[in-house]
């Protein structure tokens, strides 16, 4: 059957061996899977997206989700991380402005830089296309100051795709799309991760203060920040976010069906398959993400043809997926019982808690529900 992105796992070479061999452990601790976002480096898969004539694999969204899916079935910390990194890649390769571009994309490509998104703030939440924070003149160049919240890989990335609003700003709409280099000192991540899922992602509120901002590490053009979060970055973390909610439900339809297949009732002989009530959960959860899997497909083939369809196509997809793994893995918390509830029988506890981190993450479900909404209507999303 062929693969519903179209592309097969096969004609990448993801690192899945080392990804699953951690992924219990980076869970348990909370730590940064470095091992496997050096794995991804040395394969060349940071630099997935990036063009081959800076040294990257030259792929496009099918490569992406594909890959996005797989590592997110053995460790959802890293997925997010990477869904994070190739985002923020594909932000600063729209750029016609970053005067290192070309330097920063060349050295992902060879797994020597990792970058991040940090859009969402304090003072405007999950709505991450709101920025709060101003972009100040100064001399040839800018100044800015902000509370960042919840930016993935905070400690560990080489830099951040950052927003604030541009100089004279009459909303937060016209903001600019800058590059923030984390060596500088007024980069400041504020704590380490301690959540309920996503345990190993390195998320942290981070402050900037003070920050010089040069017209050279602009991405955006000055008040049209809102063109790259909504037409580049939006739709690669969505599509990349509903990839990763169908790992996890991968993950959880195997690890049912191997708990109901080889455990059973000594004083009957019979397995827990025997169960009808049983099989008919995990029947369920496979529909479930079979029929999520095949509108990302969809979705995919509009993304291609640049259809006028596409975007409400992208919200719908993240849409169905996040809810998908909420579903998929409550009934196989169901279906498992205890073994599920436990950590130490199978995986679907930490499955179950890295599932529901997509619910609440920006654009959060009530977001989408309404930009859905709105799409359908005719309405303008802002």
């Amino acid at each position: 059957m062929p693969h519903p992105y179209g592309l097969e796992p096969s004609q990448l070479s993801i690192p899945i061996e080392v990804v699953a061999r951690n992924g219990a452990d980076v869970d348990k601790r909370a730590r940064f899977p470095q091992e496997s976002i050096e794995s991804l480096g040395a394969a060349g898969l940071l630099g997935l997206t990036v063009s081959s004539e800076l040294g990257g694999l030259g792929q496009g969204p099918r490569a992406f989700c594909v890959a996005a899916e797989e590592l997110a079935r053995a460790c959802a910390s890293t997925a997010m991380i990477y869904v994070m990194h190739t985002a923020a890649v594909q932000a600063i390769s729209s750029s016609k402005l970053l005067a290192d571009r070309d330097a920063i994309l060349r050295a992902a490509a060879k797994g020597k830089h990792l970058s991040t998104l940090s859009l969402s703030e304090k003072g405007s939440r999950s709505q991450f296309w709101a920025p709060v924070s101003k972009l100040t003149a100064k001399g040839d160049g800018f100044v800015t100051s902000a509370a960042k919240s919840w930016v993935t890989s905070a400690n560990f990335a080489d830099s951040y795709v950052s927003s604030a609003q541009a100089p004279g700003a009459q909303s937060p709409l016209e903001s600019t799309i800058y590059l923030a280099r984390t060596a500088a000192a007024e980069v400041r991540p504020q704590s380490a991760f301690d959540g309920l899922g996503l345990r190993g992602n390195d998320s942290s509120p981070v402050a900037l203060e003070g920050l010089a901002v040069s017209r050279q590490d602009l991405i955006s053009e000055p008040g049209k920040g809102a063109e790259t979060m909504l037409g580049v970055i939006l739709p690669w973390f969505a599509i990349g976010t509903a990839a990763m909610a169908h790992g996890l439900c991968r993950a959880a339809v195997e690890a049912t069906a191997q708990h109901l297949s080889s455990t059973g009732f000594e004083h009957t002989g019979t397995a827990l398959r025997d169960l009808p009530q049983l099989r008919a959960r995990l029947a369920q959860m496979s529909v479930r993400t079979e029929a999520s899997r095949a509108l990302l497909g969809r979705t995919l083939g509009e993304m291609e043809s640049g259809s006028a369809e596409a975007p409400l196509f992208v919200l719908s997809a993240r849409r169905a997926a996040l809810e998908g793994a909420l579903e998929v893995t409550d009934l196989a918390l169901k279906a498992c019982g205890g073994a599920a509830f436990s950590r130490q029988a199978t995986p679907i506890e930490r499955l179950f808690r890295d599932a529901r981190a997509g619910w609440v993450m920006a654009p959060t479900v009530d977001h989408l529900d309404d930009f859905i909404g709105k799409a359908l209507t005719g309405l303008p999303l802002f």
